[in-house]
């Protein structure tokens, strides 16, 4: 089976999505399918049309030069008129059986007349809305023009599609909502490569002195700075066990849209020589800092985005054998059992949360038997092998519609 994978973004970009297209071909290519991978113009500009990764093909959509294509609105319909263009060329090259496009909705909208031309099954992948995608990254707001558009156009993508997979069931149950038969949707659930994960490694203490983390317990947060993740929410519940935990510290590794505000709260809240910004590391150096974290917090507020959405960080969390502290948005607790492989606290509370941290700092003689139910959960229900699998079959139920 010839697979043509069409995609935002890809490596050598970092993100949790080009961390779970990377896991998906390689998992589809060990059952012996062949997958092939076209980036959309949001890569940005490449120096050619094709070029190999960490052992993964991707041609590249270049990016519209008119003037025009960089005025709002008008930049989205660029990216879809050029990805279609790209698309057909790259389908007359691979001649692949099935069309399987990614998030966001452009990456479909691109793809659908393609299909139909054609006359290849389109698979879409809901692996977030694009209209909440839009909301959180402030570049519109909830019911507005451009979100009601934004919501009927992936609306149009999902119900045009032979099928549909997506990351959770909060997602699902969003999908269905937008009138789509149950039957045509699938969950392929995040996971993680466990064998990539090393648990029980101790930290380098060469680098826990070098950051003056040395002697304290550290509660951190590594990813991006975004403002759902609540990191404000962090630095209020440390500076409320500032008084009963003066070794306390925090660890913030990554940076985004918050930090510059991450760090002016800091200093109003007196806290700023607790907090120790790190700011991006190289990915083959993330092991070595995640290794200086007692306690992992991913505080995320709570809005739509991560009600329905699961993120990857948890089960990274966990297949490290970690500790950490979540909120109780829908996305967390369809990954999380609370008690068993995490802890979750009421979402938006600061007090919840420095409660919580303060139960799980005096409970470290337990962390070893929660340490091991977490990597356990990961061992047996959220590997790539067991989350790739689901796609033999919804690829023949496409190609069962197609033949």
């Amino acid at each position: 089976m010839r697979i043509l994978h069409i995609l935002d973004h890809s490596l050598p970009l970092h993100s949790g999505y080009t961390f779970r297209t990377a896991a998906i071909v390689r998992e589809q290519r060990r059952l012996g399918w062949e997958t092939f991978h076209l980036t959309s113009a949001k890569q940005g500009a490449s120096s050619a049309l094709e070029e190999t990764i960490d052992g993964l093909h991707f041609l590249r959509t270049p990016p519209d030069p008119s003037v025009w294509a960089s005025w709002p609105v008008f930049d989205q319909i660029a990216i879809v008129r050029g990805l279609r263009r790209r698309l057909s060329e790259v389908v007359e090259q691979v001649r692949p059986d099935l069309l399987h496009a990614h998030s966001p909705a452009l990456n479909g909208l691109a793809a659908l007349p393609v299909a139909r031309r054609r006359r290849l099954p389109l698979v879409y992948e809901m692996r977030a809305s694009w209209e909440d995608a839009a909301v959180d990254h402030g570049t519109t707001t909830e019911g507005s023009l451009r979100y009601r558009v934004s919501r009927a156009l992936e609306t149009h993508v999902l119900r045009s599609s032979t099928q549909i997979t997506t990351i959770c069931e909060g997602l699902r149950q969003d999908i269905l909502s937008r009138g789509v038969d149950p039957a045509r949707v699938t969950v392929i659930p995040n996971a993680v490569e466990v064998e990539q994960f090393r648990f029980g490694v101790p930290p380098d203490e060469a680098l826990r002195a070098q950051l003056g983390l040395a002697g304290g317990a550290v509660v951190g947060f590594i990813g991006s700075f975004y403002g759902y993740e609540g990191l404000d929410l962090l630095l209020a519940a440390v500076a409320q066990l500032a008084g009963s935990h003066p070794e306390l510290r925090v660890l913030l590794v990554g940076g985004g849209f918050q930090e510059q505000a991450l760090r002016h709260q800091a200093q109003t809240l007196g806290i700023a020589d607790r907090v120790v910004f790190t700011g991006r590391v190289p990915h083959d150096q993330v092991d070595r800092y995640y290794n200086l974290v007692d306690v992992l917090a991913y505080p995320r507020h709570r809005i739509r985005l991560t009600e329905v959405v699961t993120p990857l960080k948890p089960l990274e969390a966990m297949a490290q054998g970690r500790i950490f502290v979540a909120s109780d948005v829908g996305g967390h607790r369809e990954l999380i059992r609370d008690g068993e492989t995490g802890f979750l606290f009421p979402a938006d509370d600061a007090v919840a949360l420095a409660t919580t941290l303060e139960r799980v700092l005096a409970s470290r003689a337990d962390w070893p038997r929660l340490a091991a139910q977490a990597r356990r959960f990961v061992e047996q229900e959220r590997t790539w092998v067991n989350s790739v699998s689901r796609y033999r079959a919804v690829y023949a139920a496409a190609l069962a519609v197609a033949s």
